[in-house]
């Protein structure tokens, strides 16, 4: 699981085979040839798809007030996968009339930093992406964002758990129960560049509404009504 496993693993063989559970850029970090043809012996399933961004960003547009200004939260030194999301951002942003700007963090008190920055701004809102970095300090950003009273997306139900406002990502669950099916199919003789990479099929939506009454935000009915997850 994760980019950085896979890379260490690679380093260490290129003939036993190699099946990836949550992979954000697999052809951007040179893991695989293409998604549909990977050849080589590495192969799996991504845990990020473009059309993700523009959901992320939609959700922030459903809240009232609605956000105009979203600072896009992660650490370059562990997301080297970061420039393909925010592509995806950036590209989405002007039908949902926001803009996007990166706020790239290396440590706790450059969250703080960026967090308090991001309240002086006018309906300003977070989105925190796919990151170890992030999960790690998953507790630091949620409190930071309810201190600051600023509405945030994050990538993961976990985040939701610890008080944050709105999380919308994949089923981690569901990209290992695949991965197996692969492993299974390996063992059995199929090549692993013969096995197309596969984007993520199922996702969930988790909210917070503890965090939405003390927001002192309202979210759109239709948002509210497609949660997987809402957590009183």
């Amino acid at each position: 699981m994760g980019t950085p496993c896979v890379a260490a693993l690679r380093r260490q063989t290129s003939a036993i085979p190699i099946v990836f559970a949550i992979v954000t850029d697999p052809v951007g970090r040179g893991f695989v040839a293409s998604l549909a043809r990977p050849g080589g012996t590495i192969t799996g399933f991504t845990d990020f798809d473009p059309p993700m961004a523009g959901k992320w960003l939609g959700m922030l547009a459903q809240i009232t007030p609605s956000a105009a200004g979203v600072a896009v939260l992660y650490n370059p030194a562990t997301a080297p996968f970061a420039g393909l999301m925010l592509s995806a951002l950036k590209g989405a942003a002007p039908a949902l009339a926001v803009a996007v700007r990166d706020a790239p963090v290396h440590n706790i008190a450059e969250i703080e930093t960026t967090m308090a920055a991001l309240a002086r701004e006018e309906r300003g809102g977070l989105l925190v992406l796919p990151d170890s970095f992030t999960i790690v300090h998953r507790e630091v950003i949620v409190a930071s964002a309810a201190r600051t009273h600023v509405p945030a997306v994050y990538w993961n139900r976990a985040f939701v758990a610890a008080g944050g406002l709105m999380s919308y990502g994949v089923d981690d669950a569901d990209l290992r129960l695949r991965a197996a099916v692969y492993v299974d199919r390996v063992l059995k003789g199929t090549k692993p560049g013969d096995l197309p990479v596969q984007n993520p099929t199922k996702f969930e939506l988790a909210i917070n509404l503890k965090t939405v009454r003390a927001l002192g935000i309202t979210i759109a009915t239709p948002l509210l009504a497609t949660a997987d997850e809402v957590i009183e």
